[in-house]
């Protein structure tokens, strides 16, 4: 079976620690600009919830209805999301920092993370897989784009939990 993790190395990702791992020591993740991906390890979705574990922040509830999850979800994928920290002068978040939010958020905490927020609405949650790339020389809003934009292509949707492009 083609393995979209095998693809996803290849293009330079590296971590590929699971959320569960992520939440006892974020510090693994680089404190450098770069982009990241969330990853299905066995592509099977699993049990959706109607009430994530995400963070309500500023009062708003992160979580959609179950239907709306159903018909985002893309079979047969292991990636999930991608995401993107820093990129211009307006941004100066880091992998770690902005992953910590990321993490913080899917643990019920009011962070303004609220990109790849579907992913807190799956009962496996602690077993997806986070995967990271540094771009020294790249912007990561231009990487991240062009991430999402290939698999769009490809799948004819947005990834599971990239609400917009």
């Amino acid at each position: 079976m083609y393995s979209q993790i095998d693809a996803i190395k290849k293009l330079g990702f590296t971590g590929f620690k699971t959320i569960k791992h992520l939440w006892n020591d974020y510090r693994v993740v680089p404190d450098v600009e770069g982009v990241y991906v969330v990853l299905n390890p066995d592509c099977i979705k699993k049990s959706l919830l109607s009430k994530g574990v995400g963070g309500f922040f500023k009062g708003r509830d992160p979580n959609v209805p179950v239907s709306d999850l159903s018909k985002r979800w893309v079979e047969n994928c292991h990636v999930l999301y991608f995401g993107k920290a820093g990129g211009g002068p307006e941004n100066k978040s880091t992998l770690r920092s902005r992953l910590k939010l990321y993490l913080d958020f899917g643990k019920g905490k009011p962070v303004g993370h609220s990109g790849g927020r579907y992913i807190w609405q799956l009962s496996h949650h602690p077993e997806l897989i986070v995967a990271w790339k540094e771009t020294p020389e790249d912007d990561p809003r231009k990487i991240e784009g062009q991430l999402i934009k290939e698999f769009e292509d490809f799948y004819g949707k947005l990834p599971f939990a990239n609400i917009v492009r």
